[in-house]
């Protein structure tokens, strides 16, 4: 393992270097996200709202003729390499299935084996993967490895994929590879992202638009507070959220909670026991609340949106019950020191909450938020601010 003060990117070539004693083909990198609003809506056919951030994974990557694939990376101890005909029997094809590797080189591997499924062929690779996308943050660190490693290998391959396909191919990937029942959302902001912009994507017809955010110009930052409290998609409440809402979608006779409005709700409440139809009534109000703020940010602007933020942390935190008191705690105290809008962001669970502040505000609202988890005991959360960032890309 290699571990150093390098930028990523140079980590990541450094690594495969010693990896393999040469150079790689080339470096590929993707962004983690922040999803400013829609938080379970992808997998419902729903509405989202995310935008990349300039913490990226970095794929260095290396065409090898012996029909292998290995896969390194600065957070691992050991490279996991084995051969591309291998990859249909480390991943058999069923939701949920654990994963035959271990976890983070599931991600890349599963890339590889959804590639194979899709047609693309090519000789052995070599990736060595470094990052600085906090993992376990609710900030799609997943999602920036399979988008890297999707790049890189529809490159090398002649796959000839355009973006939106390989999304699918790294959902597929986490899906079904991994076993994490997640949406397309993180995927698609991963790959088609733009700087200064918010990805307005429609998860049932993959209809993508930019809407620009304008932020720096209102004098505004996004400040992320990564509580530390890791969360896995793999396992436990989230899965279980999800059989919740396609039990509401049953109860509906529709293919998805998509096909449910508001107007539904008070319907919904009696065909549905009370647990589900809380779970059901997250889903329809926050599909809601992200037309409501594309709208909003189209006709007035960022400095409107913070009370559709801070709504859907309350739905999130009492309807659907996927906050913990860090979060909580980290969206109260934000917008107690300032913050026009603040809520937990990512599946739940922990993982990290965003807050829209004053560009001034960005110290006092920190340090409150700081002060906070020292007074409640809880491990010092990670504060940083992000703008909005590209997309995957080819770097070297």
């Amino acid at each position: 393992m290699t571990t150093t003060t390098q930028a990523p990117a140079a980590q990541a070539v450094a690594l495969f270097e010693e990896l393999t004693g040469h150079a790689p083909a080339g470096v590929w990198s993707a962004p983690g996200r922040v999803n400013l609003i829609g938080e379970h809506t992808d997998y419902n056919d729903g509405f989202v709202l995310p935008f990349a951030i300039p913490h990226r994974t970095y794929a260095a990557v290396g065409m090898r003729e012996d029909g292998r694939i290995r896969v390194a990376s600065t957070f691992a101890s050991e490279p996991v390499e084995v051969s591309l005909d291998e990859l249909t029997t480390l991943f058999p094809t069923a939701t949920g299935a654990e994963p035959a590797v271990a976890e983070w080189a599931a991600y890349p591997l599963g890339v590889a084996w959804a590639l194979q499924l899709a047609g693309a062929t090519g000789t052995g690779v070599d990736i060595a993967i470094a990052s600085d996308v906090p993992v376990g943050a609710g900030l799609s660190s997943s999602a920036a490895i399979e988008s890297a490693t999707a790049s890189a290998l529809n490159d090398l391959w002649n796959a000839g994929l355009d973006r939106t396909a390989l999304a699918q191919i790294g959902r597929r990937s986490e899906n079904e590879a991994v076993g994490a029942p997640t949406g397309i959302m993180d995927q698609m902001a991963s790959m088609l992202a733009e700087p200064d912009a918010a990805l307005f994507l429609d998860c049932r017809t993959l209809d993508a638009n930019l809407v620009p955010l304008s932020m720096t110009e209102a004098g505004l930052a996004i400040l992320v507070m990564d509580t530390r409290v890791s969360h896995a998609h793999s396992t436990g409440g989230y899965g279980e959220r999800r059989a919740a809402c396609e039990r509401g979608a049953a109860a509906f006779g529709v293919p998805a909670l998509r096909d449910v409005s508001i107007a539904d709700l008070d319907r919904a409440a009696e065909l549905l026991d009370e647990v589900t139809f809380r779970r059901v009534r997250h889903i329809v109000t926050e599909n809601q609340r992200v037309l409501d703020t594309v709208r909003t940010f189209r006709e007035k602007g960022p400095r409107a949106v913070g009370d559709l933020l801070v709504a859907s942390h309350v739905s999130m935190r009492d309807d659907f019950e996927i906050s913990s008191p860090e979060l909580d705690v980290a969206v109260d105290t934000a917008l107690a020191a300032g913050a026009l809008g603040a809520r937990m962001t990512g599946g739940g669970f922990g993982g990290a909450a965003i807050a829209l502040v004053e560009q001034s505000a960005v110290e006092t609202v920190s340090d409150a938020v700081t002060a906070a988890f020292a007074a409640s005991g809880f491990t010092a959360p990670n504060i940083f601010t992000v703008t909005p960032a590209a997309g995957a890309r080819r770097d070297v």
